[in-house]
């Protein structure tokens, strides 16, 4: 049962849905720091591609903000940009593996000159790949920890320095619900974000007085072309277009800390780390691999 991550769990919903967000850009500025306020903010989403990193790219485009789009896939990244700038925002591609640290920051940098400094950065790509036993998949695994750990704190090393020179900024990482708990055939899954939810602990209490909102999102199932249509599945799950939504509100009000959504799925999970395995086990399911979370393969 893997729950919620990047471009990430779920089916991904029809195309209408991934594009309602906004008929016409707004074009406002959301910074409430002077300075900022002069120009249009500009928020960087990795795994932009598909998922949620796709619709979190329209619905941020639509209030405002200056959009710089980061994943592999080159050809979806400059058909969301055309999309952006039919509706009257502003986007850039830089087409690069969160995995690959120095095309990450050559990236970012492309990112930077075309739009100006990082306000936010969305760290939302990642990898959801089952772990399995015989044999131990160790590859999958080394690639998983490689992308969705080492790929946070990579897309957060090339702006940091620069948020910190400005006393201004916002670090968002896309993590899971299945963070807090280690599920059968999803271990590698579920401490690869359990990992990223300590990091951004260490840095939210780090920066606490520096002007750097730091924030964790945990969503639960979210419907992508991945996951199972099966209900029973993917409990409580939300379209990416909802969970962007709620990342984008975020993001506006600057909330430090922890975020999960949504709230059905939150206390099934808290609910979940009381059981015994026995029960886990009968509950999620406990073939190998047998389960994925929000709409992983979203790099």
């Amino acid at each position: 049962m893997k729950i919620g991550t990047e471009g990430q769990t779920g089916s991904l919903g029809t195309e209408s849905q991934m594009r309602e967000p906004c008929p016409n850009i707004e074009r406002r500025p959301r910074s409430r720091r002077t300075g900022i306020a002069a120009r249009e903010p500009v928020a960087v989403v990795t795994g932009a591609s598909s998922g949620i990193g796709r619709a979190l790219a329209l619905e941020l485009a639509c209030r405002g903000y200056q959009v710089g789009l980061v994943a592999r896939r080159r050809k979806a990244l400059e058909d969301l940009a055309c999309e952006i700038e039919t509706r009257g925002g502003r986007a850039q591609v830089a087409a690069a593996d969160v995995g690959d640290r120095q095309a990450l920051h050559a990236a970012i940098q492309q990112i930077e000159c075309a739009l100006g400094p990082v306000d936010v950065i969305v760290a939302n790509a990642g990898l959801g790949t089952p772990t399995r036993l015989a044999p131990l998949n160790v590859a999958d695994v080394e690639d998983t920890f490689r992308v969705n750990v080492l790929g946070v704190v990579y897309t957060i090393e090339a702006v940091l320095p620069g948020m910190l020179d400005r006393g201004w900024g916002q670090l968002v990482a896309v993590s899971s619900m299945a963070s807090f708990k280690g599920l059968p055939g999803e271990s590698a899954y579920c401490a690869s974000k359990a990992a990223v939810n300590l990091y951004m602990e260490g840095l939210r209490i780090a920066l606490r007085n520096r002007g750097i909102a730091v924030t964790t999102i945990c969503p639960g199932f979210v419907a992508t072309a991945i996951t199972p249509m099966d209900a029973a599945a993917a409990p409580f799950e939300i379209t990416a277009l909802a969970a962007a939504r709620r990342i984008a509100r975020a993001i506006e009000q600057r909330k430090s800390g922890l975020i999960r959504f949504p709230w059905p799925m939150a206390m099934l999970m808290a609910l979940i780390c009381r059981l015994p395995d026995s029960l886990v086990a009968q509950l999620v399911g406990h073939d190998e691999g047998r389960s994925q979370p929000s709409d992983a393969p979203s790099r």
